[in-house]
């Protein structure tokens, strides 16, 4: 009976939750100026052989404008960081970037380039799809 145990893995520790910094959540107000605020958001879908991709939406909010989609199977930390440094010539930075609490958007690579460039980061709270709702 043991090794029945030993062979389905049932014997593994629990994972325990990984608990998020305290956040103040921001007030969710439409900017009457464009490039003022940029949200961040993360899509995701499978091609018809089983191959999943991601899709990285970047929306001015301030005009409701569709900044940039980049599509890809993988896109970390790294990657996020370099589609905003490539609208950076054409548009500039905004002052602010509202995302979600994902890996990448939580990462170190991605806090200190919006430090680096002056730029506040706004967390929406986690479960709370909605305050991206009026985009």
């Amino acid at each position: 009976m043991w090794r029945i145990y030993c062979a389905l893995n049932l014997n593994q520790k629990r994972r325990t939750k990984k608990r998020l910094p305290e956040r103040a959540p921001a007030p969710l107000a439409v900017p009457a100026e464009s490039n003022y605020s940029w949200s961040f958001d993360f899509m995701s879908d499978a091609l018809y052989n089983g191959t999943r991709f991601r899709v990285l939406n970047i929306i001015d909010e301030g005009v409701r404008e569709a900044l940039d989609i980049v599509i890809d199977t993988s896109l970390p930390a790294t990657r996020v960081v370099r589609t905003p440094e490539q609208l950076k010539a054409e548009r500039g930075l905004p002052k602010m970037i509202r995302v979600d609490n994902g890996s990448e958007m939580t990462s170190l690579a991605f806090t200190q380039w919006c430090e680096a460039h002056g730029i506040k980061i706004c967390y929406i709270e986690p479960g709370k799809p909605n305050q991206n709702a009026y985009i």
